[in-house]
């Protein structure tokens, strides 16, 4: 009697371990060809205006981006776009089950780089922030200031974890650590994502770029991260291991991934392309 009732429950427990599963692979295939599209887009914009000699040209995606004789700040933006192009092409491959199963010495040497890297990255994009004249409103720059303490703190635990040889929790620190990192590609994605769906600007002025939804974004992208909260819940699933859990944080990470893919191609579409063409 126990066998039977016992089975038809395991094996609906099973299926909603793979219905997360199958959730969270598809979060990351996506993640991915997104993360890699704006890499591309990067290195084909900033490294085609720097070849040729525009660095003006970088004023048209970063206000103050460039400023005519200011050469020691032009080369702090230079890196921090740089040093970010690897952030976003390595950062998926840390990801990849393959990747450390088939080349554990690759996926130790490209953490180092990509540790060491978002802390100079963050500390960087904060200098700017508060020195470059930055677009955005006092909210965005204070959210944008806590996301670099959460890359610094995250960084830090993650190279502790692995160094003491406490893989598990290394992992999880890793996990969180690229989703604060990714903070501004998730901020890009989210904004393309409502342009999509609202058929063009809705609660901001794209002339400030200030505004109710602008503010709200910063702040659940940077200071308060849903990504970063969804990943908890991730984690909480798969240690809780309740069906109703399960299912329900599996359907959260197939919607969020489909806004997110509108978002993607949004921007791919309509500002990455266009500003290479």
């Amino acid at each position: 009697m126990t066998e039977q009732i016992s089975t038809p429950s395991i094996q609906v427990k099973y299926r909603a371990e793979k219905l997360l599963n199958l959730a969270a692979t598809t979060w990351l295939i996506a993640t991915t060809i997104g993360q890699w599209a704006f890499g591309g887009y990067i290195i084909a914009f900033y490294g085609k205006s720097t070849a040729l000699g525009d660095l003006e040209k970088w004023n048209q995606v970063l206000p103050h981006g460039y400023v005519k004789g200011d050469w020691t700040g032009n080369l702090v933006v230079g890196l921090h776009v740089l040093l970010a192009a690897v952030l976003v092409l390595g950062g998926p491959l840390q990801l990849l089950p393959v990747i450390r199963r088939s080349a554990p010495m690759f996926h130790r040497w490209l953490g180092r780089l990509y540790a060491t890297t978002t802390v100079i990255v963050a500390t960087g994009g904060l200098v700017m922030v508060w020195t470059r004249g930055a677009v955005g409103d006092l909210v965005q720059h204070v959210s944008i200031s806590i996301q670099t303490i959460y890359i610094i703190l995250f960084a830090l635990l993650a190279w502790r974890y692995a160094r003491a040889g406490r893989f598990d929790l290394h992992r999880k620190w890793a996990l969180r650590l690229f989703m604060v990192v990714s903070g501004v590609w998730f901020f890009r994605i989210g904004l393309m994502c409502w342009l999509v769906l609202n058929g063009g600007p809705a609660g901001f002025d794209p002339k400030t770029f200030s505004g109710p939804f602008l503010t709200a974004l910063a702040v659940l992208v940077y200071a308060l991260p849903m990504p970063l909260g969804i990943l908890e819940l991730y984690f909480y699933a798969q240690k809780e291991a309740k069906r109703g859990i399960t299912t329900a944080v599996a359907l959260l990470i197939f919607v969020m991934t489909a806004l997110m893919v509108i978002g993607i191609f949004g921007a791919i579409a309509g500002m990455w392309l266009p500003r290479i063409g």
